[in-house]
């Protein structure tokens, strides 16, 4: 969920030409496929954790190796020369790259709002005693966000739009998420996006959500999604089908085992277990909510975040 780099159209292309990491490459002689899925540590992507675990994805002569990457910067143009055969991004930083020109598309769907305001795993928040008490009052205030012109300041733009504020003043600042609650405590920022674990953090430490930003852009969002170059989609379905199915397969044992969840969470993350008790946990359904995308792509036009307007017939699955 990070910035994409200056210049990552040229890696991309770059990767391409070095053609590693075909799907011939990645399948063992005995029928196997190795697959490498390149993910960001955080708890949206705790269902593949999962099915790994609960082998759904050997059951479909799948081998998975997860690598954690920093974000979208360095996930999108591995996944496109090979280096991974899926990655993991927000929908808005799909949307972007795909205005770039960069051949990929989506396979299945990540994670999602829980649609409920006020009880989402992500929102803006601000101090027990911040004069902000609506989304309105935003308007015009220092905001921190994890990437500029990515999801988080069109999320947080629409919520201050719905309550009758003017978002063109808003003063983002972008910061790492473990940053955001020492940065708030200490007055550097007016209020903080926020995702899990640093909302349950900073409500912890008093502060209020005075907007759930998610529920506000559109009804059960879509946040994020698994995809693959669009090479690997024509060239190997096969492996295309069987790791969306195990993903499926993963997201639905998610939603419906929110204790495994927190347990794995401490696989893979450095949250501790108290911390992991509290938290808000986000919805995984297997479908990809196109009405909502459909809002994002909206709303990023609206915020001229895109080079173009994004496709998604072909971004979709």
């Amino acid at each position: 969920m990070r910035r994409f780099l200056a210049g990552m159209t040229a890696m991309v292309l770059a990767g391409s030409l070095a053609a590693c990491g075909s799907s011939d490459d990645a399948s063992g002689t005995d029928g196997v496929d190795a697959v490498k899925v390149g993910v960001i540590p955080i708890i949206d992507v705790a269902p593949i954790y999962l099915g790994q675990k609960q082998g759904f994805f050997k059951s479909r002569n799948i081998e998975l190796t997860l690598e954690s990457g920093q974000g979208g910067a360095a996930i999108v143009p591995g996944v496109v020369s090979g280096q991974f055969q899926f990655g993991f991004s927000n929908l808005t930083s799909l949307m972007i790259a795909q205005t770039k020109n960069v051949p990929i598309k989506a396979v299945a769907a990540g994670v999602a709002s829980t649609g409920q305001d006020g009880a989402d795993f992500g929102g803006v928040v601000v101090k027990a005693d911040s004069p902000i008490k609506t989304a309105a009052d935003l308007a015009g205030k220092k905001i921190s966000v994890n990437t500029l012109k990515n999801i988080g300041d069109t999320v947080v733009r629409e919520s201050v739009r719905k309550k009758g504020g003017d978002p063109k003043d808003i003063a983002f600042v972008e910061m790492p998420f473990p940053n955001m609650p020492a940065a708030l405590a200490e007055g550097q920022i007016d209020a903080a996006w926020v995702v899990e674990p640093q909302l349950s953090t900073i409500k912890a430490a008093g502060g209020r959500v005075v907007a759930s930003t998610f529920v506000d852009a559109a009804p059960n969002l879509t946040v994020a999604a698994y995809f693959a170059s669009t090479k690997l989609v024509q060239e190997d379905a096969d492996l295309v089908k069987r790791f969306t199915e195990a993903i499926n397969e993963s997201l639905t044992y998610a939603d419906a085992h929110p204790d495994e969840v927190r347990e794995v969470l401490g696989s893979y993350t450095k949250i501790d277990e108290k911390l992991r008790a509290s938290l808000i946990l986000p919805k995984w359904p297997v479908e990809i909510n196109e009405a909502s995308v459909q809002k994002l792509a909206e709303l990023g036009n609206t915020d001229g975040i895109f080079t173009g307007s994004p496709d998604l017939a072909e971004l979709l699955p």
